[in-house]
C-alpha cells in the first residue's frame, strides 16, 4: 500500500480496462511496448484499472 507518494515525479493512469491477473512482469511489458515508456523508471507510478471498476493495481 503507497501512503506517500511526495518522492514521485511522474503518475500515470492506464485508461481502460486491463486484466490484472497479470503479474509485475507482465505489466511492465505493457508499459514498455503499448507506451513506450521505461517500467524501472525511478520515482514514476503507473496504475491501471480492472474490469471491475473498485479493482487498481500499482507498479512502482
Amino acid at each position: 500500500m503507497l501512503n506517500d507518494a511526495t518522492g514521485l515525479k511522474k503518475i500515470y493512469l492506464a485508461a481502460g480496462y486491463t486484466d490484472l491477473r497479470r503479474g509485475m512482469d507482465g505489466l511492465a511489458t505493457i508499459i514498455r511496448f503499448r507506451f513506450q515508456l521505461d517500467p524501472y523508471d525511478k520515482n514514476t507510478l503507473f496504475l491501471f484499472c480492472g474490469k471491475k471498476t473498485d479493482r487498481i493495481k500499482g507498479l512502482l
